[in-house]
């Protein structure tokens, strides 16, 4: 029986071997980073060495990481702590975002899941001083980048706050908190090979004043409070690390995800590939096989032993018509027969031959597949 295929890297990379031997030895010594005898500063050493390696990934100050449990507490922690009583948030952004609020204003989207500048603009109106925008570098489903530079300007201009969710984006594309001109962004460690469990709010400002979500202690310079992570935050300085050296080999993934792509509308013609003329993540394709459910697919290629998703990976195993797709104008069918193909580190050529194989023979069973493919049976 050959190995199964892991083509689910936007859900969870798959923990670099340098991680895991970091964190071994980090659960190895004993130590909380607030006690000051010796096994403490020990701890507290490792953290800080960490959370340099974090900074220097998308360009920040030390001093300016906020170590969290993950991505959705970063997420949390941005729209909940910082202040703002009005809250926009784009209609493709992660669920951790949309619910982050109890009534967030949704800024909409082209058809390509793009942000609509000129609504944003119309949004904001003329003063900002009390709103907050919440806008993701890169969508996780479709792997589509926003422009959150031009997003930026408009912000800064209407005097509100800018937070950027870049927890898909780091570690595949570069990201530089200044060029972003975000105030606050949003990174997870298990997303970039580090494990599940730690992740960061960084800040563009020391001064940018948060109300802490989790009270009772002076952790993270009294912005979240609880013992740190020190396992994951010291796995999490090293993915930050690899992944920072190892852009250039990412951005080649997108050429395995182009021939995927080719090969995916000569095997089904109808397919919809979501994204495909806009700026995406190298290793990220969405796309359909019209007439044949998601849940199927997901399943079938699992019996296949290729390990693909539909959508996002945070609604407790459930699959359910994608938000974003919706919102980019897709169909409930096109959307409910959208599966996403993700990349990573430790994917080899042969992956995608595996993906397409099993694919292609689930199209010609359920007589979804073109002529070529049909007669290649």
């Amino acid at each position: 029986m050959r190995p199964s295929v892991y083509l689910d890297c936007n859900a969870t990379m798959p923990v670099r071997p340098q991680v895991a031997v970091a964190v071994a030895e980090a659960l190895a010594h004993p130590g909380n980073p607030s006690s000051v005898h010796r096994f403490g500063r020990l701890a507290r050493r490792r953290t800080e060495d960490a959370r340099e390696r974090v900074a220097a990934l998308v360009g920040a100050h030390p001093a300016n990481v906020v170590f969290t449990s993950g991505g959705t507490e970063a997420n949390n922690l941005a729209v909940r702590g910082c202040g703002r009583r009005r809250v926009l948030v784009s209609a493709v952004e992660h669920d951790s975002i949309l619910g982050a609020h109890a009534a967030p204003e949704i800024i909409p989207v082209d058809a390509d899941g793009v942000v609509d500048l000129e609504a944003l603009a119309a949004l904001l109106g003329d003063e900002g001083d009390d709103t907050l925008v919440s806008v993701m570098l890169a969508n996780n489903e479709t792997g589509v980048i926003q422009p959150v530079a031009a997003v930026a300007e408009l912000t800064r201009s209407r005097g509100a706050l800018l937070h950027c969710d870049a927890v898909q984006a780091a570690g595949k594309i570069s990201v530089d908190l200044a060029a972003l001109g975000a105030d606050m962004l949003s990174l997870s460690a298990h997303k970039l090979g580090g494990a599940q469990g730690a992740g960061a709010l960084v800040l563009a400002d020391e001064a940018l004043e948060l109300v802490p979500l989790l009270r009772g202690g002076g952790q993270e310079k009294y912005r979240r409070a609880g013992t740190e992570n020190v396992p994951g935050i010291v796995g999490f300085g090293v993915a930050a690390a690899i992944a920072a050296d190892e852009l250039g080999r990412t951005a080649g993934l997108s050429v395995w995800r182009d021939r995927l792509e080719r090969r995916a509308r000569e095997i089904a013609p109808a397919s919809t590939i979501f994204g495909a003329a806009r700026a995406r993540l190298p290793n990220t394709s969405c796309l359909t096989l019209p007439g044949v459910a998601s849940d199927v697919q997901v399943m079938s290629l699992d019996l296949a032993g290729v390990a693909v998703s539909a959508g996002s990976a945070c609604s407790s195993g459930k699959v359910a018509p994608s938000h974003v797709l919706r919102a980019m104008g897709a169909t409930a069918e096109q959307a409910g027969s959208a599966i996403r193909v993700s990349l990573g580190w430790g994917s080899e050529e042969g992956d995608v031959d595996r993906f397409l194989d099993a694919w292609a023979a689930l199209a010609r069973r359920t007589g979804r597949a073109g002529s070529a493919a049909a007669s290649a049976a």
